[in-house]
């Protein structure tokens, strides 16, 4: 598994506008094969700022099967005219995790 790690820097007063194409986008991701779990989180220090985390069950899951499908046209028009610079993309594969302590 990765994770696909995009801060999505959002034109400032587009906020809401970026939130409401963002939720009618998601079916899009969502569908595509090796797609695992999504979260999209609002920074509380730079309210423009989000960071989009996509699990995915491989890098080509994305890179060749998410980014060479007609899905990503429909996203791309729905979603990148919202950022300003456009986000950077990365990729990470888990070296260390630990569940929550039992209490």
């Amino acid at each position: 598994m990765i994770t696909e790690h995009a801060l999505l820097p959002v034109i400032p007063g587009r906020e809401e506008d970026f939130e409401a194409a963002f939720a009618q986008a998601r079916h899009i991701i969502a569908s595509m094969p090796g797609f695992l779990a999504m979260s999209l989180s609002r920074s509380i220090e730079s309210p423009q700022t989000y960071l989009l985390l996509v699990e995915w069950e491989s890098l080509e899951d994305h890179t060749v099967g998410f980014r060479g499908s007609p899905g990503y046209q429909q996203w791309r028009s729905t979603l990148h005219r919202f950022y300003e610079p456009f986000p950077v993309v990365e990729h990470f594969e888990t070296v260390s995790a630990a569940p929550k302590a039992a209490s």
